[in-house]
């Protein structure tokens, strides 16, 4: 008689962001084997992929160790979901830790006094129990920040189609090396992130409101189309039943307002596009914080009620330049006027 096989216990670590003493790393423990993307994938192995990116089983409770690599360690409890955060504030000089480009890396497993644990070993599901993560700490050379959303800003994903039709076509049925990233994107940003000193390492914040599902995809995207390296900051979609307490304010506003305190003394530049609501999101954070933001660009998107409103909010914004754009070009020779660039 043929015997169930079970998944392995895997910790699936998302690529966030940290403070000199502060440590703030997302990750979720899960029931999965791990994902395979590669390129030039056939359609039957891309919606394979994109079942079981869905397709996930949570380890609720799940006891979860990081260590650094000094051999200092912090514990957390998973909620029911499986997702776990480590948002402590520590003496540690983390600093000191990281590399020449601002990475703290760090492991990540399960409590091996846990029971769960235990049971899970008995079973061998969990084959290694040492998962490998990275945050960054931006570097003392670095001159700003760049937050930029990711739907339609760098990468053609129509949430303005009709019932986001061509949202899920693009999600279900196209492979992350056949996403077209819009149009001097990668070069502009490769730019920012250079600064005005060719050297500068300025930190990138990559938002978007697609489930942390997706995150491997869109890691795994930037890197083929040469983008800057840096953290992405994606959403939990609740379901009906979901108890997590929700946040006052929405996901994007809110990771916003996280990165600002998160660096009191970095100025920023936001992008977004004007399909959604980045216009709103990026007026409010800069009302909030008038002498942080450097300048907002919003690509142009094909809507034309969208862009008259969009329009309508920056012409009246005097805080900071606020841009709406067609191409990256246009913001390349903006940013270069102002010496943010060369």
């Amino acid at each position: 008689m043929a015997i169930f096989k079970r998944d392995p216990w895997i910790l699936d670590i998302y690529r966030t962001y940290s403070g000199a003493n502060h440590l703030y790393i997302r990750g979720r423990a899960l029931e999965d084997q791990p994902l395979k993307h590669y390129e030039q994938q056939t359609l039957y192995q891309t919606l394979r992929n994109t079942w079981r990116t869905f397709a996930t089983d949570e380890i609720r409770n799940a006891q979860v160790k990081l260590t650094l690599p000094n051999g200092k360690f912090f514990e957390v409890k998973a909620d029911h979901e499986g997702y776990f955060l480590f948002n402590i504030k520590t003496d540690i000089d983390l600093d000191a830790l990281t590399d020449k480009e601002g990475y703290l890396s760090f492991t990540v497993s399960f409590d091996e006094d846990n029971s769960a644990f235990a049971k899970a070993k008995r079973q061998k599901r969990l084959k290694i129990n040492k998962f490998s993560g990275e945050s960054l700490i931006p570097l003392e050379t670095a001159a700003y920040g760049v937050i930029s959303d990711i739907d339609d800003t760098i990468m053609h994903t129509g949430v303005t189609s009709f019932l986001k039709m061509r949202v899920a076509f693009n999600t279900f049925f196209k492979n992350y090396d056949r996403r077209l990233a819009l149009k001097g994107a990668a070069s502009f940003y490769q730019l920012l992130h250079r600064g005005s000193s060719s050297n500068d390492q300025n930190p990138m914040f990559y938002l978007s409101n697609s489930p942390w599902n997706l995150y491997k995809y869109l890691e795994k995207f930037l890197d083929f189309h040469g983008f800057p390296k840096g953290p992405i900051l994606l959403r939990d979609f609740p379901t009906p039943w979901d108890r997590t307490p929700k946040l006052k304010r929405p996901h994007k506003e809110h990771e916003l307002i996280n990165i600002l305190k998160h660096y009191p003394h970095m100025k920023f530049i936001l992008i977004g596009d004007s399909g959604e609501h980045d216009a709103d999101y990026y007026k409010d954070v800069a009302q909030q914080f008038p002498d942080r933001i450097m300048a907002i660009y919003l690509r142009s998107v094909d809507h034309k009620k969208k862009m008259l409103r969009v329009k309508s909010i920056a012409d009246g914004f005097t805080i900071c330049p606020m841009l709406l754009v067609k191409e990256s070009k246009e913001a390349v020779t903006h940013a270069r006027e102002n010496g943010w660039i060369v």
